[in-house]
């Protein structure tokens, strides 16, 4: 650990954002050039347009960890791959088939699920690390809220599939949705990103109470009651009470 910290920290933060993103331009050319289908593949990127603005327009406000956006990189560059080839027709080596085979039973191209385990994986730190800046989290709350966000955006996104795929033409929208004849796939999708945040929050917590001293006094803090006023008809009574009406 204290290795990977020590790498990271060697390079400043502005070249090495500037090279992540040099890298990604790099990764996001070479996936365009040649895709197998490219109605595809733009709609797979559509939701770049909002996230990679978002990094650039806070870099300076809100500048992430070299860490976290090291994790975002290898996600975009995973997802990349599959918007190249289509996620249900990305290239697997032969040992892959046979233990895809092996475990599940079946031939299907797990390569979906891989990018929707490694979304949860890899992004969850990201979104732990705004909630403690921003919203300043505390114990509990600092794993509990990120794998909510993972959870809800993992479920959006399918929600968004289904959108694209009944709006959009059935070849388009049925290689976008890429179930491969699951009906479950959607379910399945949401299970795999909750169980790549698990993972990673837990590796997080266990790093946290390895090294923080008041890790179980935090944690502790977090869950106790704050304000015992309800709120609710109570609050407004005192609002209305403060404002003279």
């Amino acid at each position: 650990m204290n290795i990977l910290v020590t790498s990271l920290r060697r390079f400043p933060r502005d070249r090495y954002a500037a090279v992540l993103a040099g890298l990604f331009a790099a990764v996001m050319g070479l996936s365009v050039f040649g895709a197998r289908d490219l109605s595809a593949w733009l709609i797979e990127n559509a939701l770049l347009v909002l996230v990679l603005p978002y990094l650039v327009l806070t870099y300076r406000r809100l500048p992430l960890s070299r860490f976290s956006y090291s994790l975002i990189f290898v996600f975009l560059c995973l997802h990349e791959v599959g918007a190249h080839w289509t996620y249900a027709r990305v290239p697997i080596p032969a040992w892959g088939q046979a233990l895809t085979h092996g475990l599940f039973g079946d031939n299907r191209n797990y390569y979906d699920r891989l990018v929707h385990f490694s979304y949860g994986l890899l992004i969850a730190y990201p979104i732990r690390e705004i909630f403690l800046r921003v919203a300043d989290v505390r114990g509990f709350w600092g794993y509990f809220l990120p794998l909510d966000v993972m959870m809800s955006t993992s479920m959006a996104y399918e929600l968004l599939e289904w959108l694209v795929a009944d709006v959009f033409t059935s070849n388009v929208g049925t290689t976008f949705l890429a179930t491969q004849g699951d009906p479950w796939d959607a379910q399945k999708d949401m299970a795999c990103a909750t169980g790549g945040a698990i993972v990673a929050l837990v590796v997080t917590a266990l790093v946290n109470y390895r090294c923080q001293r008041d890790f179980a006094r935090e944690f502790s803090a977090s869950l106790k009651v704050k304000h015992p006023a309800p709120l609710g008809e109570e609050a407004l009574a005192r609002l209305y009470a403060a404002s003279g009406r």
